[in-house]
């Protein structure tokens, strides 16, 4: 991208949307548009076309999507598979339309099977079932990619798409109604810390892992990716390491500073028993991750604790 290039940040008050307007900044690069949603509703196709043909974006960075945990996965699988569909569609055909020379498009690793292989390559896409809890947004950011992948085929556009694991960053969502499982532990510690509780609940059995990757780290491979990656495959983009959701807790209450006990409610939905990403295409194009997950964590309460 050349770095006087109008530049697209599609989400950017979002977790990955403002940390892709703080990458580009901090990489020179100045001419970028946004619109809240209040101002484009990405879901419209009028909208979206009629933005696109008074703005001529070179460069589409598409972080927008209604995203949230287990609970609203399972709870709104239509909101999600709607909102989704309608701004990947919208987006990506307005992109070929008014001659955008490169788009990249979010996924979520939450979209491979549930019981993908581990650790996830990016050829296991499509081989089997997915997530019950979150199929309708899967559903979604799975037409996203392939739309992209259809219209590198058919028409040659430099659409690419990328697969990020499990995010956290500054901007998350601390609602324990809708947050994922980083922010809402950081969340819930801290308020037992403040009220002296003598225990804390968390969902499932601590078992299950994950692998998490700063928001930061991810932002910057983005930047990375549309200035040296242009292939039909998605790329996973993660670090390749992986902890149990208990030991992610224990991590979480050292740093939050709180003294008491963790609860576990088995009663409550886990999720995918594994979710770790094959990273070793990216490692191969020249890409690695450079945040730790306590460096991250702690960068991401004292901001928690600078917005109360």
């Amino acid at each position: 991208m050349e770095k006087n290039a109008k530049i697209y940040v599609a989400g950017h008050h979002g977790l990955v949307g403002s940390a892709i307007m703080r990458s580009l900044q901090n990489n020179g690069y100045e001419n970028i548009i946004v619109r809240t949603h209040q101002e484009l509703d990405l879901r419209n196709q009028i909208s979206v076309n009629r933005f696109f043909e008074e703005e001529k974006p070179e460069y589409v960075f598409l972080a927008a999507a209604k995203v949230g945990g287990i609970l609203a996965n399972n709870t709104y699988p239509a909101d999600f598979m709607y909102d989704n569909l309608m701004i990947s569609a919208n987006v990506i055909h307005a992109a070929y339309q008014y001659k955008v020379k490169k788009l990249l498009f979010l996924g979520s690793s939450c979209i491979y099977p549930k019981m993908a292989p581990q650790p996830i390559k990016e050829e296991y896409l499509l081989t089997g079932a997915l997530e019950p809890t979150n199929e309708g947004y899967a559903l979604a950011k799975i037409s996203g990619m392939q739309m992209c992948k259809f219209y590198r085929l058919q028409f040659g556009c430099d659409f690419i798409s990328a697969m990020p694991t499990n995010l956290y960053g500054i901007n998350d969502n601390f609602d324990l109604n809708s947050s994922h499982v980083l922010p809402a532990m950081i969340r819930k510690f801290h308020e037992a810390k403040l009220q002296n509780k003598p225990s804390v609940v968390l969902w499932g059995t601590g078992k299950v892992l994950r692998e998490f990757l700063y928001v930061d780290d991810l932002a910057d491979s983005l930047v990375f990716l549309m200035n040296n990656y242009s292939q039909e495959s998605h790329v996973n983009i993660g670090t390749g390491e992986d902890l149990s959701i208990h030991d992610l807790a224990l991590m979480v209450k050292d740093v939050v500073g709180y003294q008491g006990n963790i609860v576990y409610d088995s009663s409550k939905p886990d999720g995918t028993p594994r979710k770790l990403l094959d990273v070793s295409l990216l490692h191969s194009i020249g890409w690695h991750h450079k945040v730790s997950l306590r460096q991250g964590i702690e960068e991401v309460y004292a901001w928690y604790q600078s917005q109360k």
